[in-house]
């Protein structure tokens, strides 16, 4: 024994110290990661990599061209530079692990860089990192109030806050956040079930819970493929999703052929339940007409229809589109959106928190509860339907409203960001993004070698085009070239330090260029100049 009077010496911890440590030593691994994307401005803005000073151990300097945006390899490539090693036996201690960071860091593909215009996130921003650096230090499940109040009262605020936003202004107007859209969308669809279709919560999609036919889901031809993923998950499968044409100009679903959906999908023994209005299309960017929707849904089913038949849940999917809510001058393209009875936003996508943070709104929360909850007194304690009313409390038990019961808090990374950048900093991030992207489609339909596929401005922030100079006859009629064109240079784009990406169009593969809050002028200027470049190379190969 030892200590006083023979009692045991007290066991300490130092776990703080060694946070401390720690994290100092993985900063000096991640600013200068982010520091060599604000390097690399000036090559994004003349189209090309540029030279630039990196010291040596003796202090001088040598002009290195590198390029920041991603050191890319084949898979089995990267599998061998890697060179993985998870330890059977003892670990390999700090070195071991900064060694890993590093080569996560040297093969990631640095989304702070300019020249990342692939996909419709882009890099966070400071006080991203700080939300994400928080979570880590508390490291609670946001599923029952004890465990997590404070997080719990930021999530439902939060999400209270942003409804108001998109017009639900109920005392209960709110929601929750969910693991990406395709989560939320998942959520909104049993949501809608099992709300208007009770008793399919215990019976599923059976013919005595639904004896109207099997359900029938409607979303645009430009809708994303997370619509009919839900309805497999559901076990409702793929063909119950139809597929609604869209106006070949502007990409927006036509309301008159979403009714004749739903009339022909009775027709066939079906039961129409849900309709799926995007906010933004992955390719396109359309916004779907949100008030034309309603009305053709509050016609053809509610409690209102003229032909009594059951109500028919409008879902919007602005998880890409939903932020321009922010902007007084963009919100006209959600006119409408307050007649939904659900909403999904993606923060982490337009506003650039950090990737992921997704909100699934309702315009009263209670129907996320009655649509969600499942008794398990081992984790929710919360009081029991009035016996008289049969209202139940305000559930403060989030996890009790939501498919899933392990829950992070994604609702932060918003919050910060609001508090930090507040309403008014948020629209002139949304409008300077917006601004970008009318740039670009700017520039690209006064360049004889580029033909829009975007209006101009675009609806949204991606500009779609494709490459066709004169000197080879404008944009081919064979769809192969101009896939191959496109391919070729998009492949090509990477070694300058541009990372875009294309989709298939009529005819064949177009570009879609995607700018965010973040893009500045410049960069939009050099990658003209790069793909003016490029396509002249591939042309001439």
């Amino acid at each position: 024994m030892n200590g006083i009077n023979g009692t045991s010496k007290p066991q300490t911890l130092n776990r703080a110290d060694e946070v401390e440590h720690l994290i100092d030593a993985v900063k000096a691994l991640i600013i200068p990661f982010i520091r060599a994307a604000d390097t690399a401005i000036p090559s994004r803005a003349a189209g090309q990599l540029l030279p630039t000073e990196e010291a040596n151990e003796n202090g001088t300097f040598t002009p290195v061209i590198r390029n920041v945006l991603v050191d890319a390899k084949r898979p089995q490539e990267l599998v061998k530079a890697l060179a993985l090693d998870l330890p059977e036996g003892e670990g390999r201690g700090e070195e071991g692990l900064l060694e890993t960071i590093r080569g996560v860091l040297r093969y990631s593909v640095n989304t702070w860089d300019q020249g990342f215009m692939d996909k419709l996130y882009a890099s966070t921003n400071a006080v991203g990192v700080a939300s994400e650096l928080l979570l880590a230090a508390l490291n609670t499940n946001v599923h029952v109030y004890q465990v997590s109040p404070a997080l719990t009262i930021l999530e439902k605020h939060t999400a209270h806050r942003l409804a108001t936003l998109f017009g639900f202004t109920g005392p209960r107007a709110g929601g929750i956040t969910c693991q990406g859209g395709s989560s939320s969308n998942l959520t909104s669809l049993v949501t809608a079930r099992n709300t208007l279709y009770p008793s399919t919560k215990t019976l599923g999609n059976s013919a005595s819970a639904i004896p109207t036919g099997p359900f029938a889901l409607f979303t645009s031809v430009h809708g994303h493929y997370s619509v009919e993923k839900a309805a497999v998950t559901c076990g409702m499968g793929s063909e119950a999703v139809w597929t609604v044409p869209v106006d070949p100009v502007t990409g927006q679903m036509d309301p008159e052929e979403l009714r004749g959906a739903i009339r022909k999908s009775r027709a066939a023994g079906q039961t129409p339940l849900y309709v799926n209005a995007t906010a933004g299309t992955t390719v396109l960017g359309s916004y779907d007409p949100l008030a034309a929707i309603a009305d053709v849904l509050a016609s053809e089913g509610g409690p209102s229809a003229s032909n009594g038949h059951e109500k028919i849940w409008l879902h919007v999917d602005g998880s890409w589109g939903g932020p321009a809510i922010f902007s007084p001058s963009q919100r006209y393209k959600l006119a409408g959106v307050e007649r939904a009875d659900s909403v999904t936003v993606n923060p982490h996508k337009m506003l650039n928190v950090p990737v992921t943070c997704s909100f699934l709104l309702v315009p009263d929360t209670a129907v996320l509860h009655r649509a969600n909850t499942l008794p398990a007194g081992y984790l929710f304690h919360a009081g029991a339907a009035d016996p008289e009313t049969g209202e139940v409390p305000e559930p403060w038990d989030l996890a009790d409203l939501t498919l899933q019961c392990g829950r992070r808090a994604d609702s932060l990374k918003l919050a910060l960001a609001w508090v930090h950048t507040g309403t008014d900093g948020f629209a002139a991030a949304v409008d300077g993004a917006f601004a970008r992207a009318a740039q670009l489609a700017g520039l690209l339909e006064a360049h004889e070698d580029f033909v829009l596929v975007s209006s101009n401005p675009p609806p949204c922030l991606q500009v779609c085009f494709y490459y066709g100079p004169p000197g080879v006859g404008g944009v081919s009629e064979d769809k192969a070239v101009n896939t191959a064109r496109t391919k070729a240079i998009v492949e090509r784009l990477v070694a300058r330090g541009y990372m875009i990406d294309y989709a298939p169009g009529e005819k064949g593969s177009f570009f879609r260029v995607v700018v965010n809050a973040l893009t500045l002028p410049g960069t939009v200027e050099g990658l003209v100049k790069a793909l003016e470049a490029v396509g002249r190379e591939v042309v001439k190969a």
